[in-house]
């Protein structure tokens, strides 16, 4: 060991042999690895080191650098690859001090070691299973993470491997898929008679679905591109934040909502457009000039309780929000999400009656509420929404002209929208919705979407024959302030 050459903010210092020469490496009390190999080189280990491995007489580090192999503790800004680099220790003793140090680091970073992943092969171009096989198993298998594989084989699945699942084996849940699997998850947890214990289990999403939108706002929340690649890495460096949960009620269903709810244009954009399935995320572009151009409006009317600084919209009023379960069908289909058994958790004690509500009546072009920034990788729907701040994201539009609302659309990507004088942006921490028909054709009704899937379909309205949970009738939404938790890249 040759101490003396360490400097004062090292705790390890050693020659060693990289590609055939002698140089000196030195690990620093903030996690950084150094070495001279055809110029200074450095691995900041929380960031870019993923596992080591010992071979014979040397230790192989397994890393994620920039694709341009340019290591300066800067971070990376490229694309990120897989790379190993091989030291040789010039002893055995020297060899084992070195591997209990980087042990010893890594642990205390906290990392998850054991992880139960959920793949969808269905969801979006079908592409989770090709992005597990090619990116997410081999990062996992270098941080040296032991993983269960559960491939979902209908909708609702996850939801019942994860009602029932022994959490005790592992250290956190990955989703590789879009935002459905994770909302099955989170709904499987609340079910649970252990539900209290169950939904602090961290959440890690791999965008592989449609829509992304979950990955998506993690990502962008730090810079990040929402790729497969930087969405595992900040499950294996095991960082985590907590996430509202939206608890929607109707008489005594309900669901537990973590993205979004909408209503009118935004919703039937998102659901109609199912009928132009084949042509990819295009359809969502292509479908929203039809429904602009045969713009709908709906009657119906909102009450909320605005967060401070939000008070002046909308008119006072008194919390009503005693709902109806009428019609409201549980059985298995395509589109119908899970109903919460009894003995799970109830959703959030709340005072509603002694809040301060408001009321904003229609007609409506869209109501729109959401959880979290982004609703898909191109649309940025809620730009000032937190993930834990115990407050949901209103985005109403009211009387709107058609150009003015392609343009308006045309923003979704920046989130722009949302400074538009046609759209009410707003934050509140607790909903209550009454929809009602369409303005110019009270015979039609419309669709209530939540977190991509149909949460109640009016008369009239797209496959209005198909059940659903709820009724297309009034419910009520509260916020649980943080209740669940993600694996985060910060």
């Amino acid at each position: 060991m040759d101490q003396s050459e360490s400097s004062p903010q090292s705790i390890l210092s050693d020659r060693v042999t990289v590609n055939g020469t002698v140089t000196q490496l030195t690990l620093t009390a903030d996690g950084k690895l150094r070495w001279t190999d055809r110029g200074q080189r450095c691995l900041t280990i929380e960031k870019e080191v993923l596992g080591f491995v010992i071979e014979g007489a040397r230790i192989r580090i397994k890393a994620v650098v920039d694709s341009e192999d340019s290591i300066f503790c800067a971070g990376s800004k490229g694309t990120l690859v897989r790379k190993d680099f091989v030291f040789h220790p010039l002893n055995e003793d020297q060899q084992r001090i070195w591997f209990q140090h980087l042990r010893d680091y890594l642990d205390s970073l906290g990392r998850p070691k054991r992880l139960f992943v959920f793949v969808n092969p269905f969801g979006g171009k079908k592409s989770a299973s090709k992005v597990f096989r090619d990116v997410v198993k081999p990062l996992l298998e270098d941080a040296d993470v032991q993983i269960t594989v559960q491939e979902t084989k209908h909708q609702l699945h996850a939801k019942e491997v994860a009602n029932t699942l022994d959490l005790t084996k592992y250290d956190g849940i990955v989703c590789v898929s879009g935002d459905g699997i994770l909302v099955e998850v989170v709904n499987g947890f609340l079910a649970r008679e252990d539900w209290n214990d169950a939904i602090k289990m961290p959440l890690g999403m791999v965008p592989a679905g449609t829509g992304n939108g979950m990955a998506k706002s993690l990502l962008d929340s730090v810079g990040e591109p929402c790729e497969a690649s930087n969405a595992i890495l900040a499950v294996i460096r095991g960082h985590k934040r907590s996430l509202d949960v939206a608890a929607i009620l109707q008489g005594e269903t309900k669901f537990f909502s973590v993205l979004m709810l909408s209503w009118g244009l935004v919703a039937d954009i998102d659901i109609e457009s199912e009928k132009y399935r084949w042509m990819g995320t295009a359809r969502l572009d292509f479908y929203a000039i039809q429904r602009i151009i045969h713009l709908r409006k709906y009657n119906g009317r909102i009450s909320f309780v605005p967060a401070p600084g939000f008070e002046s919209y909308g008119e006072p009023s008194n919390y009503n929000g005693e709902t109806t379960g009428k019609q409201s069908i549980s059985i298995s289909s395509q589109e119908q999400p899970v109903k919460i058994d009894q003995h799970g958790y109830q959703g959030p004690d709340v005072d509603l009656i002694n809040l301060e509500w408001r009321t904003i009546s229609g007609p409506f072009v869209s109501i729109w509420l959401h959880n979290v920034p982004w609703g898909g990788e191109d649309v940025m729907a809620a730009p000032d929404a937190k993930f834990s701040d115990g407050y949901l994201d209103l985005i109403l539009i009211g009387e709107c002209p058609k150009l003015s609302l392609l343009t308006l659309l045309s923003e979704l990507k920046t989130g722009g929208h949302v400074k538009s004088p046609y759209v009410i942006y707003l934050k509140v921490k607790a909903f209550v919705l009454e929809p009602g028909p369409r303005a110019d054709e009270p015979m039609k009704e419309g669709i209530i979407d939540v977190d991509g899937e149909v949460l109640a379909r009016g008369n009239g309205s797209y496959k209005c024959e198909r059940p659903t949970l709820m009724a297309y009738d009034k419910l009520q939404i509260t916020v649980d302030p943080g209740l669940a938790t993600l694996f985060t890249p910060v």
